[in-house]
Protein backbone atom coordinates (compact mmCIF):
# COMPACT_ATOMS: atom_id res chain seq x y z
CA UNK A 1 0.00 0.00 0.00
CA UNK A 2 2.72 2.45 1.00
CA UNK A 3 4.72 1.51 -2.10
CA UNK A 4 1.66 2.36 -4.20
CA UNK A 5 1.35 5.76 -2.53
CA UNK A 6 5.04 6.49 -3.11
CA UNK A 7 4.65 5.36 -6.74
CA UNK A 8 1.71 7.74 -7.20
CA UNK A 9 3.82 10.64 -5.94
CA UNK A 10 6.61 9.72 -8.35
CA UNK A 11 4.13 9.21 -11.18
CA UNK A 12 2.84 12.74 -10.71
CA UNK A 13 6.24 14.19 -11.61
CA UNK A 14 6.78 11.67 -14.40
CA UNK A 15 3.42 12.48 -15.96
CA UNK A 16 4.00 16.21 -15.66
CA UNK A 17 7.38 15.83 -17.38
CA UNK A 18 5.87 13.64 -20.10
CA UNK A 19 3.12 16.10 -20.89
CA UNK A 20 5.52 19.05 -20.88
CA UNK A 21 7.68 17.14 -23.40
CA UNK A 22 4.58 16.44 -25.49
CA UNK A 23 3.59 20.09 -25.38
CA UNK A 24 7.17 21.07 -26.27
CA UNK A 25 6.94 18.79 -29.32
CA UNK A 26 3.76 20.55 -30.39
CA UNK A 27 5.54 23.86 -29.80
CA UNK A 28 8.33 22.79 -32.14
CA UNK A 29 5.77 22.02 -34.86
CA UNK A 30 4.16 25.42 -34.25
CA UNK A 31 7.63 26.99 -34.60
CA UNK A 32 8.28 25.25 -37.91
CA UNK A 33 4.90 26.28 -39.21
CA UNK A 34 4.99 29.95 -38.18
CA UNK A 35 8.64 30.73 -38.84
CA UNK A 36 9.18 28.51 -41.87
CA UNK A 37 12.52 27.21 -40.61
CA UNK A 38 12.26 26.97 -36.86
CA UNK A 39 13.76 30.03 -35.13
CA UNK A 40 13.13 28.67 -31.64
CA UNK A 41 11.17 31.72 -30.50
CA UNK A 42 7.76 30.09 -30.76
CA UNK A 43 9.12 26.80 -29.40
CA UNK A 44 10.47 28.38 -26.22
CA UNK A 45 7.35 30.49 -25.90
CA UNK A 46 5.11 27.40 -25.97
CA UNK A 47 7.46 25.51 -23.62
CA UNK A 48 7.53 28.31 -21.05
CA UNK A 49 3.78 28.66 -21.38
CA UNK A 50 3.41 24.90 -20.79
CA UNK A 51 5.54 25.04 -17.63
CA UNK A 52 3.48 27.92 -16.29
CA UNK A 53 0.30 26.08 -17.19
CA UNK A 54 1.45 22.90 -15.38
CA UNK A 55 2.15 24.96 -12.25
CA UNK A 56 -1.27 26.61 -12.45
CA UNK A 57 -3.04 23.31 -13.08
CA UNK A 58 -1.34 21.72 -10.08
CA UNK A 59 -3.21 24.17 -7.87
CA UNK A 60 -6.41 24.79 -9.84
CA UNK A 61 -7.31 21.63 -11.79
CA UNK A 62 -9.35 20.26 -8.88
CA UNK A 63 -11.62 23.31 -8.84
CA UNK A 64 -11.84 23.19 -12.62
CA UNK A 65 -12.98 19.55 -12.53
CA UNK A 66 -15.66 20.34 -9.93
CA UNK A 67 -16.87 23.23 -12.05
CA UNK A 68 -17.01 21.15 -15.23
CA UNK A 69 -19.01 18.47 -13.41
CA UNK A 70 -21.48 21.07 -12.12
CA UNK A 71 -20.74 20.07 -8.51
CA UNK A 72 -22.17 22.13 -5.64
CA UNK A 73 -20.55 22.14 -2.20
CA UNK A 74 -22.77 21.06 0.69
CA UNK A 75 -22.71 21.24 4.49
CA UNK A 76 -23.97 18.67 6.98
CA UNK A 77 -27.33 20.43 7.10
CA UNK A 78 -27.77 20.13 3.32
CA UNK A 79 -27.37 16.34 3.20
CA UNK A 80 -26.66 14.79 6.64
CA UNK A 81 -26.51 11.25 5.26
CA UNK A 82 -23.72 11.83 2.74
CA UNK A 83 -21.82 14.31 4.89
CA UNK A 84 -21.75 12.05 7.97
CA UNK A 85 -20.59 9.05 5.97
CA UNK A 86 -17.67 11.07 4.57
CA UNK A 87 -16.97 12.53 8.02
CA UNK A 88 -16.85 9.08 9.64
CA UNK A 89 -14.56 7.77 6.91
CA UNK A 90 -12.22 10.73 7.39
CA UNK A 91 -12.00 9.93 11.10
CA UNK A 92 -11.46 6.22 10.43
CA UNK A 93 -8.67 6.81 7.92
CA UNK A 94 -7.09 9.69 9.86
CA UNK A 95 -7.48 12.03 6.90
CA UNK A 96 -8.51 15.69 6.98
CA UNK A 97 -12.21 16.20 6.28
CA UNK A 98 -12.55 16.83 2.53
CA UNK A 99 -15.04 19.24 1.04
CA UNK A 100 -18.23 17.44 0.05
CA UNK A 101 -20.10 18.12 -3.20
CA UNK A 102 -23.25 16.88 -4.90
CA UNK A 103 -23.76 16.74 -8.67
CA UNK A 104 -27.36 17.04 -9.85
CA UNK A 105 -27.40 14.12 -12.28
CA UNK A 106 -29.52 10.94 -12.41
CA UNK A 107 -26.49 8.88 -13.47
CA UNK A 108 -25.07 7.12 -10.37
CA UNK A 109 -21.42 8.05 -9.97
CA UNK A 110 -18.84 9.70 -7.70
CA UNK A 111 -15.34 11.14 -7.88
CA UNK A 112 -12.57 12.65 -5.78
CA UNK A 113 -10.20 15.45 -6.73
CA UNK A 114 -7.59 17.81 -5.30
CA UNK A 115 -3.81 17.97 -5.10
CA UNK A 116 -3.37 16.32 -1.68
CA UNK A 117 -5.42 15.17 1.35
CA UNK A 118 -5.34 18.69 2.81
CA UNK A 119 -6.98 20.12 -0.32
CA UNK A 120 -9.29 17.26 -1.30
CA UNK A 121 -12.92 17.14 -2.36
CA UNK A 122 -15.33 14.26 -2.91
CA UNK A 123 -18.50 14.40 -4.97
CA UNK A 124 -21.50 12.15 -5.48
CA UNK A 125 -24.35 12.41 -7.95
CA UNK A 126 -27.98 12.55 -6.90
CA UNK A 127 -28.49 9.34 -8.87
CA UNK A 128 -25.95 7.57 -6.68
CA UNK A 129 -27.62 8.75 -3.47
CA UNK A 130 -30.98 7.46 -4.69
CA UNK A 131 -30.02 3.87 -5.51
CA UNK A 132 -27.47 3.07 -2.78
CA UNK A 133 -28.31 1.93 0.73
CA UNK A 134 -26.14 3.24 3.56
CA UNK A 135 -23.63 0.37 3.49
CA UNK A 136 -23.23 0.64 -0.29
CA UNK A 137 -22.88 4.42 -0.16
CA UNK A 138 -20.24 4.04 2.54
CA UNK A 139 -18.40 1.60 0.28
CA UNK A 140 -18.48 4.04 -2.64
CA UNK A 141 -17.28 6.97 -0.54
CA UNK A 142 -14.60 4.77 1.08
CA UNK A 143 -13.40 4.08 -2.47
CA UNK A 144 -13.23 7.82 -3.14
CA UNK A 145 -11.49 8.51 0.17
CA UNK A 146 -9.01 5.80 -0.82
CA UNK A 147 -8.11 7.90 -3.84
CA UNK A 148 -7.36 10.73 -1.42
CA UNK A 149 -5.33 8.53 0.92
CA UNK A 150 -3.34 6.93 -1.91
CA UNK A 151 -2.59 10.31 -3.54
CA UNK A 152 -4.43 9.15 -6.67
CA UNK A 153 -6.16 12.52 -6.69
CA UNK A 154 -2.87 14.33 -7.30
CA UNK A 155 -2.00 12.12 -10.27
CA UNK A 156 -5.47 12.16 -11.82
CA UNK A 157 -6.00 15.88 -11.26
CA UNK A 158 -2.74 16.72 -13.01
CA UNK A 159 -3.59 14.31 -15.84
CA UNK A 160 -7.00 15.97 -16.22
CA UNK A 161 -5.48 19.44 -16.57
CA UNK A 162 -2.84 18.38 -19.06
CA UNK A 163 -5.19 16.33 -21.23
CA UNK A 164 -7.25 19.50 -21.65
CA UNK A 165 -4.32 21.58 -22.88
CA UNK A 166 -3.10 18.84 -25.25
CA UNK A 167 -6.53 18.79 -26.84
CA UNK A 168 -6.59 22.57 -27.21
CA UNK A 169 -3.12 22.73 -28.77
CA UNK A 170 -3.86 19.87 -31.14
CA UNK A 171 -7.07 21.59 -32.24
CA UNK A 172 -5.27 24.90 -32.87
CA UNK A 173 -2.52 23.11 -34.79
CA UNK A 174 -5.08 21.28 -36.92
CA UNK A 175 -6.78 24.54 -37.86
CA UNK A 176 -3.44 26.17 -38.67
CA UNK A 177 -2.30 23.20 -40.74
CA UNK A 178 -5.41 23.02 -42.86
CA UNK A 179 -6.69 26.57 -43.15
CA UNK A 180 -3.29 28.25 -42.99
CA UNK A 181 -1.90 25.79 -45.49
CA UNK A 182 -4.76 26.49 -47.87
CA UNK A 183 -4.17 30.24 -47.69
CA UNK A 184 -0.46 29.79 -48.39
CA UNK A 185 -1.22 27.56 -51.36
CA UNK A 186 -3.61 30.16 -52.76
CA UNK A 187 -1.34 33.15 -52.13
CA UNK A 188 2.25 32.18 -52.74
CA UNK A 189 2.61 28.59 -53.72
CA UNK A 190 2.18 27.05 -50.27
CA UNK A 191 4.38 26.26 -47.33
CA UNK A 192 6.72 23.33 -46.87
CA UNK A 193 4.74 20.08 -47.21
CA UNK A 194 6.73 18.55 -44.31
CA UNK A 195 5.19 21.12 -41.98
CA UNK A 196 1.71 20.11 -43.07
CA UNK A 197 2.56 16.43 -42.51
CA UNK A 198 4.01 17.16 -39.06
CA UNK A 199 0.95 19.21 -38.19
CA UNK A 200 -1.39 16.38 -39.15
CA UNK A 201 0.68 13.78 -37.27
CA UNK A 202 0.84 15.96 -34.17
CA UNK A 203 -2.88 16.64 -34.38
CA UNK A 204 -3.61 12.88 -34.42
CA UNK A 205 -0.90 11.43 -32.18
CA UNK A 206 -0.81 13.97 -29.35
CA UNK A 207 -4.41 13.38 -28.16
CA UNK A 208 -3.96 9.61 -28.61
CA UNK A 209 -0.85 9.59 -26.43
CA UNK A 210 -2.62 11.73 -23.85
CA UNK A 211 -5.59 9.33 -23.83
CA UNK A 212 -3.32 6.29 -23.46
CA UNK A 213 -1.57 7.79 -20.43
CA UNK A 214 -4.93 8.83 -18.99
CA UNK A 215 -6.28 5.27 -19.35
CA UNK A 216 -3.15 3.53 -18.06
CA UNK A 217 -3.03 5.70 -14.94
CA UNK A 218 -6.71 5.19 -14.19
CA UNK A 219 -7.17 1.42 -14.55
CA UNK A 220 -4.75 0.22 -11.89
CA UNK A 221 -5.61 2.95 -9.40
CA UNK A 222 -9.26 1.80 -9.50
CA UNK A 223 -8.29 -1.69 -8.34
CA UNK A 224 -6.11 -0.18 -5.61
CA UNK A 225 -8.88 2.16 -4.44
CA UNK A 226 -11.35 -0.75 -4.32
CA UNK A 227 -8.95 -2.71 -2.11
CA UNK A 228 -8.19 0.28 0.12
CA UNK A 229 -11.87 1.12 0.48
CA UNK A 230 -12.71 -2.47 1.42
CA UNK A 231 -9.93 -2.44 4.02
CA UNK A 232 -11.34 0.76 5.48
CA UNK A 233 -14.92 -0.46 5.91
CA UNK A 234 -14.10 -4.17 6.41
CA UNK A 235 -17.17 -4.75 4.25
CA UNK A 236 -16.06 -5.67 0.71
CA UNK A 237 -19.49 -7.15 -0.06
CA UNK A 238 -21.08 -3.70 0.27
CA UNK A 239 -18.64 -2.16 -2.20
CA UNK A 240 -19.10 -5.14 -4.55
CA UNK A 241 -22.89 -4.65 -4.34
CA UNK A 242 -22.49 -0.94 -5.05
CA UNK A 243 -20.36 -1.70 -8.11
CA UNK A 244 -22.95 -4.17 -9.36
CA UNK A 245 -25.62 -1.49 -9.05
CA UNK A 246 -23.40 0.93 -10.96
CA UNK A 247 -23.19 -1.66 -13.71
CA UNK A 248 -26.94 -2.30 -13.72
CA UNK A 249 -28.16 1.28 -13.37
CA UNK A 250 -25.23 2.96 -15.06
CA UNK A 251 -25.93 5.60 -17.66
CA UNK A 252 -23.87 8.40 -19.23
CA UNK A 253 -23.67 11.64 -17.31
CA UNK A 254 -25.56 14.63 -18.65
CA UNK A 255 -22.28 16.56 -18.74
CA UNK A 256 -19.88 14.16 -20.46
CA UNK A 257 -16.25 15.31 -20.37
CA UNK A 258 -13.74 12.83 -21.82
CA UNK A 259 -10.86 14.79 -20.23
CA UNK A 260 -12.15 14.00 -16.72
CA UNK A 261 -13.59 10.52 -17.39
CA UNK A 262 -10.78 8.93 -15.36
CA UNK A 263 -11.79 10.87 -12.23
CA UNK A 264 -15.17 9.17 -11.86
CA UNK A 265 -15.73 5.88 -10.05
CA UNK A 266 -17.45 4.35 -13.08
CA UNK A 267 -16.94 5.26 -16.73
CA UNK A 268 -19.22 8.30 -17.29
CA UNK A 269 -19.09 8.10 -21.10
CA UNK A 270 -21.73 6.36 -23.19
CA UNK A 271 -20.52 2.77 -23.83
CA UNK A 272 -19.08 2.34 -27.29
CA UNK A 273 -17.84 5.91 -27.64
CA UNK A 274 -14.33 5.07 -26.51
CA UNK A 275 -12.55 1.99 -27.75
CA UNK A 276 -11.64 -0.60 -25.09
CA UNK A 277 -8.00 0.31 -25.56
CA UNK A 278 -8.69 3.82 -24.27
CA UNK A 279 -11.17 2.97 -21.54
CA UNK A 280 -10.24 4.62 -18.26
CA UNK A 281 -11.86 1.98 -16.05
CA UNK A 282 -11.45 -1.79 -15.72
CA UNK A 283 -14.66 -3.82 -16.27
CA UNK A 284 -16.99 -3.68 -13.27
CA UNK A 285 -17.38 -7.46 -13.24
CA UNK A 286 -13.61 -7.82 -12.83
CA UNK A 287 -13.59 -5.34 -9.95
CA UNK A 288 -16.46 -7.18 -8.22
CA UNK A 289 -14.72 -10.53 -8.73
CA UNK A 290 -11.50 -9.25 -7.16
CA UNK A 291 -13.33 -7.91 -4.12
CA UNK A 292 -15.28 -11.12 -3.51
CA UNK A 293 -12.29 -13.40 -4.14
CA UNK A 294 -10.22 -11.50 -1.58
CA UNK A 295 -12.93 -10.72 0.99
CA UNK A 296 -11.31 -13.00 3.57
CA UNK A 297 -8.16 -10.85 3.45
CA UNK A 298 -10.14 -7.68 4.08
Amino acid sequence: MYRAIAANKRNTWFIMAFFVALIAGLGYVFDLYLSGGGTGVVFFGVLIGALVYVAIQYYSAGKQALSMAGAKQITKADNPRLYRIVENLAITTGLPMPKVYIVEDPAPNAFATGRDPEHAAVAATTGLLEIMDDAELEGVMAHEMAHVKNFDIRVTTVVFGLVVVIGLLADVLARMAFFGGMRRNNNNGGGHPLVLVLGILAMILAPLLAALIQAAVSRQREYLADATGALTTRHPEALASALQKLGEYGRPLKKQQASMAHLWMADPIQPGVIDRMFQTHPPIKDRVARLLENKARF
